[in-house]
C-alpha cells in the first residue's frame, strides 16, 4: 500500500468533492443535502453505513480482511451561518438557498479528505488487520454534534470496542502550508458561556438614589473578571474570560431595571475548567449582593478541553514524519484556545487530533483566517490528509 500515491491520483475527485460540498453549505445538526452527496459518494464501498436520528449523521463501518484493532476517523460536515466574500468561482451564487452560509472553517475538506480514505482503505480492505469506522458528523460549530452522535451510539456502533480514534483540521492561516502540527496533552481549550443579568429597580437618570442602577454594577463584574482571571488562576495554567455582548438601557436619562452580558470562557485543564465554573458565578452573584441588587447568572459548559493521548500523539507524529519528512510536522510549543467537540470522543477513546496549514499563498500569518468571510483553502492539500488519515488506521491496526 502506497496511499501517498494512490491519493495523488484520487486528487482531482476530491477536488471535485470539495468544491461540490463548498456549493452547499449547511449549518447545525440538519445536513440533509451534505448528508445526500456523502452517501453518494460512499456507494457502492461495501461500508455497514447507519444514519443519525436527530441529527444528520452517518457512520460507516468499514470490515477488513483479518481481526485486529478497530480505528475510528473522523470528519465534521457543517458549515458557518458566514455570507462568503472570498471570491472563490465555486461559492454559494447569490440566488442560491445556500447563500447565506459558507464553509469557512474547512469542513468542506475534512469530508472530501475523509472520503478519500475511504476510498483508499476499501481498495485494500482483504489486506486490512482491522476494521475501521468513519464519523461524518454535523453540528460541530457550537451544535456539540460529537456528544449528539455518543448520545446515538457511536461507539458501539461496529459491535466492539473502539481502539484508537484519529481526526484532522485544516487553517488557512496560522500554519505554513501543507504543514501537519499537533502536541502532547492539551491541544486545544475547554470552552463556556457565562450569562449575567443585573437585576435593579428603573428610575429617572437625575435620581439615581431613588432606584439602583444596574449599569455600573455589571461594568464593575465585567472588570472584576478579568482580575479574577489573573489573580486567581496559575499563569501556566490559565483561564480566558471574553464579555463580547453587553446591553442595557434604551434612554440616556432612564436608568434601567437590568443590565445583562454575556462572556466566552476558555481553560486548558479540566481543573481550571471546574474551578472558573464555581469562582466567575461567586464573583457575580457577590458583587451584585455587595450594592443590594441580585444577579442572575448561568454558566453553561460547552465543549471539554481537547487532550491527545501521550502515545498515540507520539505515534501520529512518526507517521507523519516517515510520509512526509520532518519539515511537513510541527510540534507546537502551546495549545491553541479554540475548542472542538471532538474533545468528546478523545474523552472516551485514546487517540489524536492534527492541524494542516491549508492556506492559499505564501503569507500564512496575514491570510485571512478560519471563520473569515474571505478564508480561502487550497485542494492541493486534500490527497496528503486522506493519505495521513489512511495511513494512521492501517499503521495502527498493525500494532494490534
Amino acid at each position: 500500500m502506497n496511499f501517498t500515491q494512490e491519493a495523488a491520483v484520487l486528487g482531482p475527485a476530491l477536488t471535485d468533492l470539495r468544491r461540490r460540498l463548498h456549493a452547499v453549505p449547511e449549518v447545525g445538526l440538519q445536513l440533509p443535502t451534505t448528508q445526500r452527496v456523502l452517501l453518494d459518494e460512499l456507494d457502492g464501498l461495501g461500508l455497514e453505513i447507519t444514519t443519525g436520528t436527530d441529527l444528520t449523521s452517518i457512520v460507516a463501518v468499514l470490515r477488513g480482511g483479518r481481526p485486529g484493532p478497530l480505528v475510528l476517523l473522523r470528519g465534521d460536515m457543517d458549515a458557518l451561518p458566514v455570507v462568503e466574500r472570498s471570491g472563490e468561482a465555486f461559492a454559494p451564487a447569490a440566488d442560491s438557498p445556500f447563500r447565506d452560509a459558507m464553509h469557512a472553517c474547512g469542513h468542506d475538506l475534512h469530508m472530501a479528505g475523509l472520503v478519500g480514505a475511504v476510498r483508499l482503505l476499501a481498495a485494500h480492505r482483504a489486506e486490512l488487520a482491522g476494521d475501521v469506522l468513519f464519523m461524518f458528523q454535523p453540528g460541530e460549530e457550537g451544535h456539540d454534534g460529537a456528544g449528539r452522535m455518543l448520545d446515538e451510539g457511536l461507539l458501539g456502533a461496529a459491535g466492539r470496542p473502539i481502539d484508537a480514534a484519529y481526526g484532522l483540521h485544516v487553517f488557512s492561516a496560522g500554519f505554513p502550508h501543507a504543514v501537519f502540527a499537533a502536541r502532547a496533552g492539551t491541544l486545544m481549550a475547554a470552552s463556556a458561556g457565562l450569562e449575567v443579568r443585573v437585576i435593579g429597580a428603573g428610575t429617572h437618570g437625575s435620581m439615581p438614589h431613588r432606584g439602583r442602577d444596574p449599569i455600573p454594577v455589571a461594568c464593575e463584574i465585567v472588570t472584576a473578571l478579568q482580575t479574577l482571571v489573573t489573580r486567581q488562576f496559575d499563569v501556566f495554567d490559565p483561564v480566558v474570560i471574553t464579555v463580547g455582548s453587553f446591553h442595557s438601557g434604551t434612554k440616556r436619562n432612564v436608568i434601567p431595571d437590568d443590565a445583562v452580558f454575556d462572556a466566552t470562557v476558555r481553560s486548558f485543564s479540566p481543573g481550571a475548567a471546574a474551578d472558573v465554573a464555581r469562582k466567575s458565578v461567586a464573583l457575580c452573584e457577590g458583587i451584585a449582593a455587595a450594592h443590594g441588587l441580585r444577579a442572575e447568572v448561568t454558566f453553561i459548559a460547552e465543549y471539554p478541553v481537547t487532550v491527545n493521548d501521550d502515545a498515540e500523539f507520539d505515534f501520529a507524529a512518526a507517521t507523519i514524519r516517515d510520509l512526509f519528512g520532518d519539515r511537513r510536522f510541527m510540534d507546537l510549543p502551546n495549545p491553541l484556545s479554540g475548542s472542538e467537540d471532538f474533545s468528546r470522543v478523545l474523552d472516551a477513546v485514546p487517540g489524536a487530533y492534527v492541524f494542516l496549514g491549508a492556506g492559499v499563498g505564501d503569507d500564512f500569518e496575514r491570510a485571512p483566517t478560519n471563520h473569515s468571510p474571505l478564508a480561502a483553502f487550497d485542494d492541493s492539500v486534500l490527497g496528503d490528509g486522506a493519505a495521513l488519515l489512511a495511513e494512521l488506521a492501517v499503521r495502527r491496526m498493525a500494532r494490534g
